[in-house]
């Protein structure tokens, strides 16, 4: 019997799991307020989705995200124009450093940590356990994958960045997965889900009970055009077994692989692929011919539902046979639009033309190494956000108002499917909600979300606080890494203060972040070169404005001062600063909140 090495404990001021691009932002947040920062991960890279395979970044409204996500879609075109010249064809199809080569993502992640001295990186790492004083998390232990040997990571505060929330589990955080029923939550669009997503209309079976059901995991393919760089797969996968996408050559004959009625750039939409098979697959064109690849869940033949349900809470071991599985489909509904002789010839032929990039994973088969995990375990925090935090309503025209937001979010309510087809239901897959952009407004992210209840030491941005129906707007990594950045620098604020990070003062937190570019509010009607911006989205979380519109050049009406003033306390200080402000007459907006912010972080 071989024993384990069991390694010195190490011990940082901060202590982060989980390598994602919301680990990633956790960590340089901290590190750059001065901390010394352990980041370990399970795979042998950092970067996440973002840099295995996801592409294109998920973000509707680039004026809604600030902050390490901002910087880096700079960092990724500023790659771009290095390497080929600004007025290259890979410049422009980086599209000013939103979608970009897994390669190219992970070579920024990498510099960006590189350039942190503060940050030690622990990569190939499986979590064990988590080590905990009472109700406080102090640490964790985590095995070498490659050696077995153990060590210890202890820490002043710990941030659970899994996408799985698996350091939270371990620490005895309650935690949710599955769908909330709507007698449980009232949300429209929460529990057994049919709906038109050309419509966005509900179907027959639509019966709002919750289940225990995970919307399907894939994979995010990197595939290429470029003949001298792919790699083609000549054999099926383990397994493989051509029934399983039969269902496509049914959407092809019944016409549901045609265009959408409304074509909307960043959605998948790729005209070649109209009305053939290979609308199986969703395809954005990305620099260096080639393209971010996306499973389409819209075909019925989708096969990749239900294959996850028990991926939340299995053993490591269970995981990798369930991911194994997955990736085994997906190449198998490659080989199959590819060679399959049911398929149109004209089909086949387009699908030849991509083929996995030979210089992408180039150490794991050319396949990306991370399983897009949409959901798994959502902890139980010190607030849940719903669906009713992300709908404006008669009463107040802006999605609702959060005094601790730490981030905006932006992206529409969509969910993959949790069902394979079922008999009676011709339109679409159980639990497909599709990208409900009318319905879903920009919205704050209160603090409390990436908060655990009871569990004291630990922040979770990832697996944050959350219904099934609201955790579809926020699992997206531009947004996770503004919550990871918010993380990240609340560590700090604990750290520095002595303070549990429940305790720490919101309001200081949201000043360090807008000092730091983070969007707390989005508005529509200023950009961020307004004198005013910080303090605009700083008020804008105390309830300043009830719309999307800051409106700060107009004149501060007496109205409006008396309910600010209400809001913020008429004290002596307050009022002097207005009359000293009102010397210029009129006041504006703008001009106020800049003149009261600096006395409003209750430093």
């Amino acid at each position: 019997m071989i024993l384990a090495l069991l390694l010195a404990a190490q011990s940082f001021d901060v202590v982060v799991y989980g390598g994602t691009p919301g680990g990633i932002a956790a960590s340089i947040a901290a590190a750059r307020m001065g901390h010394t920062v352990a980041l370990v991960e399970y795979q042998k890279h950092f970067g996440g989705m973002t840099a295995s395979g996801l592409g294109k970044s998920d973000i509707e409204n680039r004026e809604a995200i600030g902050g390490l996500f901002r910087e880096f879609t700079k960092r990724v075109h500023a790659d771009y124009v290095k390497r080929y010249g600004p007025a290259h064809s890979n410049v422009k199809l980086c599209r000013g450093g939103y979608y970009y080569e897994p390669s190219a993502a992970e070579r920024v992640f990498n510099e960006m940590l590189a350039g942190e001295s503060r940050i030690r990186l622990f990569p190939n790492y499986r979590l064990k356990d988590a080590i905990k004083s009472g109700t406080r998390v102090t640490g964790l232990r985590a095995s070498d994958r490659a050696t077995g040997a153990e060590a210890e990571f202890t820490a002043r505060v710990l941030i659970d960045a899994s996408y799985e929330g698996d350091l939270a589990a371990a620490s005895g955080v309650a935690y949710r997965t599955g769908r909330e029923s709507r007698a449980e939550t009232n949300e429209l669009h929460a529990g057994v889900v049919y709906q038109d997503y050309e419509t966005r209309s509900f179907l027959p079976g639509t019966t709002g009970e919750g289940d225990k059901r995970l919307q399907a995991y894939t994979y995010r393919l990197c595939l290429t055009t470029d003949p001298a760089n792919q790699y083609v797969i000549k054999d099926p996968p383990p397994g493989y077994d051509r029934r399983e996408y039969l269902g496509y050559l049914d959407d092809v004959k019944a016409g549901r692989m045609g265009p959408p009625r409304e074509m909307k750039d960043g959605r998948g939409y790729f005209a070649p692929t109209f009305n053939t098979a290979v609308r199986a697959l969703s395809i954005a064109e990305l620099p260096n011919s080639k393209t971010d690849v996306n499973m389409n869940p819209r075909p019925l033949g989708f096969p990749f539902a239900e294959v996850n349900y028990d991926y939340a809470d299995a053993s490591w071991e269970e995981r990798e046979r369930i991911a194994g599985r997955i990736r085994n489909l997906t190449l198998g509904l490659l080989y199959f639009l590819q060679n399959d002789s049911e398929i149109p010839a004209e089909h086949r032929a387009l699908a030849r033309k991509y083929h996995l990039a030979k210089d992408e994973f180039s150490d794991n088969q050319h396949f990306p190494w991370q399983l897009y995990i949409r959901e798994a375990r959502r902890v139980v925090g010190e607030y849940t956000l719903s669906e009713h935090d992300l709908i404006a309503t008669p009463a107040l025209t802006r999605a609702r108002i959060h005094a601790d937001s730490i981030a905006a979010g932006e992206f529409p309510i969509d969910s993959f499917p949790v069902r394979k087809r079922e008999k009676g239901h011709d339109t679409a897959l159980e639990g497909y909600i599709l990208m409900l952009d009318r319905f879903t407004q920009p919205y704050q992210i209160p603090y409390r979300v990436i908060v655990p209840k009871v569990i004291d030491g630990l922040l979770v941005p990832v697996a944050a606080s959350a219904t099934h129906v609201a955790f579809s707007t926020i699992r997206m990594e531009p947004t996770w890494m503004a919550l990871g950045q918010a993380a990240g620098t609340a560590a700090h604020l604990a750290i520095r203060a002595n303070k549990p990070v429940r305790a720490i003062d919101t309001n200081v937190l949201q000043h360090q972040l807008l000092k730091q570019g983070q969007v707390l509010t989005y508005f529509k009607d200023i950009d961020r070169k307004h004198p005013a911006y910080a303090a605009l989205q700083y008020f804008g979380t105390k309830g300043f404005f009830p719309d999307y519109q800051a409106r700060a050049d107009d004149p501060l009406d007496y109205q409006t001062s008396e309910r600010w003033l209400a809001i913020i306390g008429q004290n002596s200080r307050t009022k002097a600063l207005l009359a000293a402000a009102s010397r210029k007459s009129p006041i504006t907006r703008g001009a106020f909140c800049v003149a009261v912010y600096p006395h409003a972080s209750g430093r």
